[in-house]
């Protein structure tokens, strides 16, 4: 069974930084992607980015292109960090990270992660 953990999480104003870290208890080769959603109240589950086993592929959503930074270490754990700048208010959700074991399908669809941490609390405020 994989444990995804997020952490990183906090309130920030508008215009600022966060980083989310997100670690896996299992190496490498059990995980092919791992990706971050999240979820603001009342709204659908949105992706954010996701990013492929060796760090090469990734992928972001359209409200958080050329904004948020996806990467990854490999090792005994995995650990995949978001790097999210230039925050605005409309960010504010709950943060998740998922991973999946399988290469097919869309990086963008939660139907394909196999696993989901508990999420973080990410809160922009003006």
């Amino acid at each position: 069974q994989v444990q995804l953990t997020e952490s990183g999480g906090g309130e920030v104003a508008a215009g600022g930084s966060l980083r989310l870290s997100c670690t896996a208890s299992v190496r490498t080769f059990r995980i092919y992607a791992v990706a971050w959603f999240r979820q603001a109240p009342g709204k659908e589950r949105e992706f954010v980015a996701a990013i492929n086993w060796n760090g090469i592929d990734t992928e972001y959503g359209d409200s958080v292109k050329d904004r948020f930074t996806i990467s990854r270490e490999n090792g005994k754990n995995t650990a995949v960090y978001l790097q999210m700048n230039s925050l605005k208010v409309e960010d504010t959700a709950v943060y998740v990270c998922a991973a999946r074991r399988s290469p097919s399908g869309s990086y963008s669809s939660p139907l394909v992660y196999d696993y989901w941490g508990q999420g973080t609390q990410v809160t922009v405020s003006t």
